[in-house]
């Protein structure tokens, strides 16, 4: 096994961990404190992304376009949550369910109406394009290591919030108890609409992230809101120090095992056998480690004790 292809991949799995973790981190927030499943977390990924691409065609420029893409999915977070999921919260998880679900049928829908059917695309600017030298004959491209950065940042950021403000401690007692901190004379609804703009300017910025390494495109949000969801389990509901342990993890085992999986099982088998059998058992390792993870911790990793 080639020790540069192991750094190369895992520092790969640690960008898809930051990634997954400012998708994770609001939504385990959301479903910790307002006790929502929703569904269209990923069409706020998506809608950072298309706003990434409307606003890079509208001003040139990358920096400008992502500054204007979080806000702007913030704003729409703000909307849903004000028209649409306030009638859900003392509805059963089944009505949240087919709730958020009619959004994410919504957004698909709507981003064909206003950009078209045709994917997307955004340049990343020229400073980041290039490559860095980790180590002799490891070359890794910028970009990855600014989104590593980013997700970094964010993730000390989000724990001073947590932690340290006053802000922080209304978001853990609401997660907590709830109705207690409404009788405190909090407004728990302007709470809920907090936070769940919160999420939505974290998922904005993924998907705004994301964009010039992948095509933007409807529907594009789908398939990360099953990892999203891994990677709260795996974490602990409501845990923002869980969410970031178990997206890294969740984002490591995912790259490495499509990496090496397929390469180490052609030690054992012939090629072919290999070859097909490789990525289908890469694809249930992440799988396999929440349950592995949830015999021992049922709640997750840093969920709490009931």
């Amino acid at each position: 096994m080639d020790p540069l292809l192991l750094l190369v991949q895992a520092l790969n799995g640690l960008q898809l961990g930051v990634m997954l973790f400012l998708l994770a981190a609001g939504l385990t927030l959301v479903f910790g404190i307002m006790n929502l499943v929703n569904l269209a977390h990923g069409s706020l990924y998506m809608v950072g992304a298309y706003f990434m691409a409307a606003f890079q065609a509208w001003t040139g420029s990358f920096v400008l376009a992502l500054l204007l893409a979080v806000p702007a999915t913030l704003l729409v977070g703000v909307a849903v949550e004000l028209i649409v999921l306030r009638r859900l919260y003392d509805r059963d998880h089944l009505d949240q369910v087919l709730g958020t679900f009619g959004l994410i049928l919504f957004f698909n829908e709507l981003v064909r109406v206003i950009w078209g059917p045709a994917a997307l695309f955004v340049s990343m600017p020229q400073a980041l394009s290039g490559t860095v030298v980790l180590l002799p004959g490891a070359p890794y491209p910028v970009y990855r290591l600014v989104i590593i950065g980013v997700g970094l940042a964010v993730a000390a950021f989000l724990s001073w919030l947590v932690t340290r403000t006053r802000t922080g401690m209304l978001i853990r007692a609401g997660a907590s108890n709830p109705t207690m901190v409404a009788a405190l004379g909090v407004d728990i609804r302007l709470l809920f609409t907090l936070v769940f703009g919160l999420g939505a300017a974290l998922a904005g910025l993924a998907g705004a992230m994301a964009a010039p390494l992948l095509s933007v495109e409807a529907a594009m949000g789908d398939g990360v809101l099953i990892l999203t969801f891994v990677v709260i389990v795996i974490g602990g509901i409501g845990s923002i120090r869980g969410a970031f342990v178990a997206a890294v993890l969740v984002g490591i085992v995912d790259t490495v095992g499509r990496a090496f999986l397929p390469i180490l099982l052609r030690e054992i088998f012939n090629r072919q056998v290999a070859n097909a059998a490789g990525p289908a058992l890469a694809s249930m390792l992440i799988y396999v480690l929440m349950a592995a993870i949830l015999v021992f911790r049922p709640r997750g990793l840093f969920g709490a004790k009931g």
